[in-house]
């Protein structure tokens, strides 16, 4: 059974979660300010964090670089705002893998924590070491350098690079990346892909506005060259 921490200082949204989480067959826990849901991700180490990025005390910004500086790689869904386009930018580069705009419906952020947790899908992957330009891929370890420099990757920027370099040379739709990466089905309108694409260019692109790599195709999707 997965285990899910909600940092929500919401009580009424907080409560919402928990019964719903719980009647999907998850255990969930809860805390409603930054240092306790710190305090109980460290503790707990859940499978998964719904993560309010508005908090009293410590905001959710603090508590995602918090935990990713330690090391810590359990998925993240943060909450934003309506409109907060920044927001979710920010939450995404501090390591946040999926994002849910406020107010949502049950059915979406369900459908987005389920696909989170099959992400870690059983079984090691060998270690098969790719090359993109003088980027150095390993698959199996999940890391990424440059001339022996390390590049962070959140977990989910480092599952869209994978995906693209399983397709490399081919042009891959924005839908079929939201299924492969994300496990989304039928047809969804978001922005997450262009996020996260945006992200990885700023990472790896020499110079991310003028992309050597990963190439948009008009209308198309983005083909990694």
């Amino acid at each position: 059974m997965n285990r899910i921490l909600v940092v929500e200082d919401s009580a009424d949204l907080a409560f919402g979660l928990r019964n719903n989480l719980e009647i999907e067959g998850y255990e969930v826990d809860v805390a409603t300010d930054g240092r306790q849901g710190l305090e109980l991700a460290r503790a707990g180490n859940p499978d998964l964090i719904i993560l309010d990025l508005m908090l009293p005390g410590m905001d959710g910004f603090r508590v995602l670089r918090e935990l990713r500086s330690e090391g810590r790689n359990m998925p993240v869904l943060v909450l934003t705002a309506r409109g907060e386009e920044a927001d979710k930018v920010r939450g995404l580069k501090l390591g946040a893998d999926d994002y849910v705009t406020k107010p949502f419906g049950l059915l979406e952020l369900l459908a987005r924590v389920e696909a989170l947790l099959r992400r870690g899908s059983p079984g090691t992957p060998a270690n098969v070491v790719e090359r993109v330009g003088d980027i150095e891929i390993d698959t199996g370890a999940r890391t990424v350098q440059r001339d022996g420099q390390s590049i962070d990757l959140a977990p989910r920027e480092f599952d869209l690079l994978l995906a693209l370099i399983r397709h490399r040379g081919k042009v891959v739709s924005r839908q079929q990346l939201l299924t492969e990466v994300w496990g989304h089905t039928g047809e969804v309108v978001t922005r997450t892909v262009d996020t996260h694409i945006a992200e990885l260019r700023r990472k790896l692109e020499p110079d991310p506005a003028a992309p050597r790599y990963i190439a948009t195709v008009r209308k198309a999707g983005y083909r990694l060259d």
